[in-house]
């Protein structure tokens, strides 16, 4: 069976038990070396043999996946953050599934959690968001239309943007078109939970000069929308004058 493995977002002990233990079991590792720390691997076997699929096309990928199922070797497809978010592996397991050959896949953290988990938010509080939109802007590759970020933005949810900060200020005029303001809160967190992490906050008005002060050019996630400051109402959930299945509401 093939294990496609989420390995996190950054740091080594954010992916599952679950994936560790694969990765210790593991005979052949293809992992994304442009995105997978290496540190990783230092988890496998010593005799594990180890495939950067940064230089591998889709055919090569599968090849070695097949070649070592044939063997009767454990093999592990180490994705970062959590392969089905920006993973392409679709593409990877629609050809399994045509070779009739099994596979499992593995969840991990992903890099939006951790990036508003670095910076300390929710992205879902009372009566300002219940929604959060993951997306990415049009660049070498392109996003259908009715996802263009200027319309998405204008629903006024939470937002963490992919695959984008080299494009700062194409995604800052989006954004302001689409909320209609540029007090709009909005952070940039590069490599969310390495140690060379970087958090950058401030608004739509000044983001960009910020983010290129700082250098940032790639590998950042992009989050806005008013869940990063402001005020907020209380849950329900915990609130001694709601009732739920768990507990009366207070007199």
């Amino acid at each position: 069976m093939i294990s496609f493995v989420g390995a996190g977002p950054g740091d080594v002990d954010l992916i599952t038990i679950k994936g560790r233990k694969l990765l210790e079991e593991a005979d052949i590792v293809i992992y994304a070396g442009s995105l997978v720390s290496k540190e990783h691997l230092n988890f496998c076997k010593e005799e594990c043999q180890f495939y950067n699929s940064a230089s591998m096309t889709l055919e090569e990928v599968i090849d070695v996946m097949e070649d070592g199922l044939d063997k009767g070797l454990k093999v592990v497809r180490l994705h970062t953050g959590d392969p089905t978010i920006y993973g392409a592996i679709r593409e990877q397991m629609d050809i399994l599934d045509e070779k009739k050959i099994s596979y499992e896949v593995i969840p991990g953290v992903s890099s939006f959690t951790a990036a508003c988990s670095a910076i300390k938010k929710e992205f879902t509080l009372p009566e300002v968001s219940q929604t959060v939109i993951l997306t990415r802007i049009e660049g070498r590759t392109s996003v259908p239309e009715n996802e263009d970020l200027e319309k998405l933005a204008s629903y006024g949810a939470s937002m963490a943007i992919f695959l984008s900060v080299q494009q700062i200020d194409n995604v800052v005029d989006k954004l302001k078109r689409g909320y209609g303001r540029e007090d709009v809160p909005i952070a940039v967190v590069y490599k969310a939970t390495w140690e060379d992490e970087k958090i950058v906050i401030g608004t739509l008005k000044n983001i960009g000069e910020k983010v290129k002060k700082e250098g940032i050019t790639k590998t950042a996630q992009i989050l806005v929308g008013d869940f990063i400051s402001g005020d907020y109402e209380r849950s329900k959930l915990y609130d001694p004058g709601f009732t739920h299945e768990y507990r009366k509401a207070s007199k």
